[in-house]
């Protein structure tokens, strides 16, 4: 069915999608995007870093090439964090990020990359103080957090990025314009996996599906341990949770799902116009109240929209991933992640069309889709007045939301109830209709002395 969908397209649209398989993202310089050239100080943001020592330290270092780097905060001052304080000794450094904003007025914009269950608060007590926001994937660690996130934006009016730095990659606008092109037909099922938390060497990147520890050594002399508890229930340190490996606790992360399910669901839901999905389903390694299962399936169900067709969207991690299909070439694998588009008319596995027969005798269009000028740099621009970032919390919370509903369907309190019946999903009413007793798992009560 070629050009089943009609090529121009509203902001949103023009703005990119990736996967973080992708490679090859072509960034073009700001001077030939925008014709700005050289950036007056006077044009420069004043920003802070909240979470410096991991993914921080990139989305920092790209933020510095054209702006200010006024302050530095982190729960760590330990080695990592210390190299970062090095790089930019101008820079303020603080502990707590709720001094650090009540008392530093010169910070115009934020960029938050610390655990998972801390994103929500800082992001909003931000906006709140009308500071742009760019915060790490995923861009929330509960359901409710996502819905608030999205709303506030819109409220405060300010410039926001989760960072899915995949979205302002090449590689998936061309297999946007593909698929838009009819290439495979209506698509009616979509799959898409990882290896995580291996890393497919029987290698783990964080441990998953094991127990909460028993020994209570001491907390690092350079550590705020109850800072970095925030808003979730305390317990003693443990180097299990940090640094990094705090990823795989219900408590601090959102597993491999919320690790990977924002960069690579991100291109699909672009590609087939995706937002809420009306029910799901989950299976899993056993699973217990402090780590997520080693390996999990889930299953989503989106209703049609926009002429598209309904489709099932099903997620693997821990190394699960779908049975080999026939049309692959010769000594092609299903490799340790990936995306698999299954359409009326052929597939696509990441970026290659099957069966080849399909491939070769296929005219791909002339691309269409703009190029981005960079993750960080869409919100830079968008913080100066420009358009609003490719995954500005308007789009990133929808989306947010559906990963994070995938790991309510597993929770080990509702696993077997769930053995024989889909969770329905009402977005309007905020609620699972058919099983109220979940409702529970869309957000936690904060531990005192932090809110929302």
């Amino acid at each position: 069915m070629k050009n089943s969908v009609s090529k121009p397209m509203s902001r949103r649209g023009f703005i990119g999608n990736s996967t973080l398989a992708s490679a090859g993202f072509l960034i073009v310089p700001a001077h030939a995007v925008s014709g700005l050239g050289h950036i007056a100080p006077s044009d420069k943001l004043n920003v802070a870093g909240i979470g410096i020592a991991g993914m921080g330290k990139g989305n920092i270092a790209n933020v510095a090439k054209t702006e200010n780097i006024v302050a530095l905060c982190d729960v760590d001052w330990g080695e990592a964090s210390s190299k970062v304080f090095k790089i930019y000794p101008g820079a303020k450094k603080h502990k707590d990020f709720r001094k650090m904003l009540d008392t530093q007025k010169d910070i115009d914009a934020v960029i938050i990359a610390t655990p998972d269950h801390t994103h929500a608060v800082i992001s909003l007590e931000a906006m709140r103080r009308g500071k742009h926001a760019f915060t790490q994937k995923p861009l929330t660690h509960t359901v409710h957090e996502a819905r608030v996130l999205a709303k506030a934006a819109k409220e405060y009016k300010v410039a926001t990025q989760m960072g899915n730095q995949g979205q302002a990659g090449e590689v998936t606008r061309r297999l946007r314009e593909l698929i838009w092109d009819g290439v495979i037909g209506p698509i009616h099922e979509v799959h898409v996996w990882t290896d995580r938390p291996n890393n497919g060497l029987l290698k783990t990147y964080w441990p998953q599906g094991v127990a909460r520890p028993h020994e209570t050594p001491p907390v690092p002399e350079n550590l705020d341990w109850d800072l970095f508890v925030g808003p979730a229930p305390m317990r003693p340190y443990n180097p299990a949770y940090h640094p990094f490996k705090w990823r795989g606790w219900w408590d601090f992360g959102t597993g491999s799902l919320g690790d990977i399910g924002c960069h690579s669901l991100d291109p699909i839901f672009r590609a087939l116009k995706l937002k809420y999905p009306t029910s799901l389903q989950a299976v899993s390694t056993l699973v217990n109240e402090e780590t997520y299962p080693s390996g999990s399936m889930v299953r989503y169900e989106f209703p049609e929209r926009d002429n598209l067709p309904a489709v099932s969207l099903t997620w693997y991690d821990g190394g699960l991933r779908p049975m080999r299909i026939p049309e692959l070439d010769d000594g092609m694998q299903m490799g340790p992640g990936g995306t698999l588009y299954i359409g009326e008319k052929g597939k696509i596995l990441d970026d290659k069309i099957l069966p080849r027969s399909l491939r070769e005798s296929y005219t791909v269009p002339t691309p269409y889709l703009p190029s981005s000028p960079g993750h960080e740099e869409e919100w830079i621009r968008a913080c100066k007045g420009g358009v609003p970032a490719g995954s500005d919390f308007e789009w990133a919370g929808p989306l947010t939301e559906t990963v994070l509903l995938g790991n309510i369907a597993i929770r080990r309190d509702l696993k077997e109830k769930l053995s024989g019946q889909s969770l329905n999903w009402d977005p309007e009413k905020f609620s699972f209709p058919n099983l109220p007793e979940a409702d529970k798992f869309l957000h936690y009560e904060y531990r005192n002395g932090w809110n929302l």
